[in-house]
């Protein structure tokens, strides 16, 4: 191999390290998180409230937006998966109140 080749293939490592780090980190912060909204549905369905909050659903995208914006990353593509994971969240409660 060249010297750039070289040069580009362990610069590629690196980046492909990091983003392994940041995959890892995004789990465990998806699990996190999860647990969270696991208490909240468990929460709701003991006190019979509704499995989702449209109004907080929307502050909360708008906020994701935002900070999607500060953060160099496509809002579009934040909300995206924000609305993916609140519907994730959504179906959750529903089935906790089922088995309540």
């Amino acid at each position: 191999m060249t010297d750039t080749v070289t040069r580009a293939a362990e610069i590629l490592k690196g980046h492909r390290e990091s983003i392994d780090r940041l995959d890892a980190i995004l789990v465990y912060t998806l699990g996190e998180r999860f647990k969270h909204t696991q208490a909240v549905g468990r929460l709701k369905a003991e006190h019979d409230l509704p499995p989702s909050d449209p109004a907080r659903e929307a502050k909360q995208i708008a906020r994701l937006e935002e900070l999607a914006i500060q953060a160099d990353l496509d809002p579009e593509f934040a909300k995206k998966f924000l609305n993916f994971v609140i519907q994730e969240v959504i179906k959750h409660h529903e089935a906790k109140q089922k088995d309540a």
